[in-house]
């Protein structure tokens, strides 16, 4: 699975040993006056919007035991609510075990019904039933009217299942190389406040909560308010869904991934300086919505000498609790043995392989299957084993593995990895051709044979 450096922000009950522990007490520090009329903008604001701010609450039907917490809020006269997918994926997807409530900032609560999901977006729409009005809906910002870089905003949700509150914070534009757009929030928001709006001086929704970088500080990402405003739009008169959404996850993840794997196949690969040794082409991504990294061992190392890059997309689609899907990763290494002779450097090499894992059975994919075959890439021979694992409740999707070495010398080599989760069997096919197809001789060896 690939790394992902990004937490969100609901709290869950199982995860509560690590999100739902309070923080220690930090004395408070002197506030210098020169932040009084940020103060003041913050505390206007939360005055202004809280009477539409909202925790959801995910619980069990037969207690009132809590499975998950995080926040959200009013957009509508009509008592439509925004918040994220995560937070209430539980009802989405065992309605039958699960209900959902709400409570106010000042405490008054009740029930919610859910009208429909943006499983890409990370975004849910629901309703109050037996909504009474209380002041006016949160209103969002215009796209005719975007952000610059530096603009104040403001974040507000329930962090921690501890107490409504407001941040301060910056927008600083869209995340790059990100498949969909995601805001870069500088300010510090916390476990619970998923779902929660971000405002802009004038009290307009700008975002969503979503979630926030590990290891970092005052690295956040919001949805943009845009596609929450054309959920709303979509579905504000949608009956509520009272079955589980794995039909509505399964169309909405089809479609997402037939987009990604176009754009991904129609990129040429990156042209690159030959790897070391200096035989080989490997498939190298362009950073259009992935970002790479490499590594390789010391002009005077010892041993086995290798040439290490890894490529993957840092965002992923949450499912539930135990699945993450919709995102590509690949990587290789290059490795000369020279120094080792032919039977060390078949042993590591071997053992290289052999390490690589390809998943087994879950509760929410089968086992893989895989084929493996030996291939030709214009003279250059490469043992190929590629695998799939079927979804269980998501008929049609599949998770891709392509584990890929060369096999043309005795003291030198190869070996590439690709993994796509959540395509299609179709999608799957043009994919495996297309990383395939970016191995090659480098020129001065297009001639070399086996």
């Amino acid at each position: 699975m690939i790394l992902i450096l990004v937490l969100m922000l609901g709290l869950q009950a199982q995860a509560q040993p690590k999100l739902g522990a309070l923080p220690e007490p930090v004395p408070a520090a002197a506030e210098p006056a020169a932040s009084a009329p940020v103060s003041a903008s913050a505390r206007r604001l939360y005055e202004g919007a809280r009477s539409q701010l909202l925790q959801i609450r995910t619980l069990l039907k037969s207690q009132d035991s809590q499975a998950s917490v995080g926040s959200g809020f009013v957009v509508s006269e009509q008592g439509h609510v925004i918040t994220n997918y995560h937070v209430i994926s539980q009802f989405a997807l065992e309605p039958e075990r699960y209900r959902l409530r709400y409570a106010g900032t000042d405490g008054i609560g009740g029930q919610l019904e859910l009208l429909d999901i943006d499983v890409r977006r990370d975004l849910a729409l629901l309703r109050v039933k037996d909504f009474a009005p209380r002041g006016a809906a949160l209103r969002f910002r215009p796209q005719e009217q975007p952000l610059s870089k530096g603009d104040r905003i403001y974040s507000m949700g329930n962090p921690h299942d501890v107490a409504f509150a407001v941040v301060e914070g910056n927008y600083n534009g869209l995340v790059e190389r990100s498949f969909d757009a995601l805001i870069y929030y500088s300010g510090s928001i916390n476990s619970g406040m998923s779902g929660g709006p971000v405002l802009d001086e004038a009290g307009r929704v700008v975002g969503v909560n979503v979630s926030a970088m590990f290891f970092a500080q005052q690295m956040s990402f919001l949805v943009p308010g845009e596609y929450a405003q054309a959920l709303l739009a979509r579905s504000r008169d949608a009956k509520p869904l009272t079955q589980p959404a794995w039909g509505r996850l399964r169309e909405q993840l089809l479609a997402y991934q037939e987009e990604l794997s176009a754009r991904f196949i129609a990129q040429p690969w990156q042209a690159q300086a030959p790897s070391s040794p200096e035989r080989y082409r490997l498939p190298v991504p362009q950073e259009l919505f992935m970002r790479c990294w490499g590594r390789g061992t010391q002009a005077d190392a010892k041993g086995l000498e290798f040439q290490r890059s890894q490529c993957r997309m840092e965002h992923a689609l949450f499912i539930n609790g135990s699945l993450q899907t919709g995102f590509l990763s690949m990587s290789h290494e290059a490795y000369d043995g020279a120094k080792l002779g032919p039977w060390r450097f078949a042993k590591q090499y071997s053992a290289s392989f052999r390490n690589e894992r390809l998943g087994r059975e879950d509760k929410d994919r089968t086992a893989p299957f895989c084929k493996e075959e030996f291939i030709d890439r214009e003279g250059l021979p490469l043992r190929a084993v590629v695998c799939l694992r079927a979804y269980r409740k998501l008929a049609g999707l599949h998770d891709l593995s392509v584990l890929v070495t060369t096999v043309d010398a005795p003291t030198e080599g190869a070996l590439g990895r690709f993994n796509a989760a959540g395509v299609s069997f179709d999608n799957a096919l043009k994919l495996s051709a297309h990383y395939l197809e970016g191995f090659a001789w480098t020129p001065k060896n297009s001639r070399a044979k086996p």
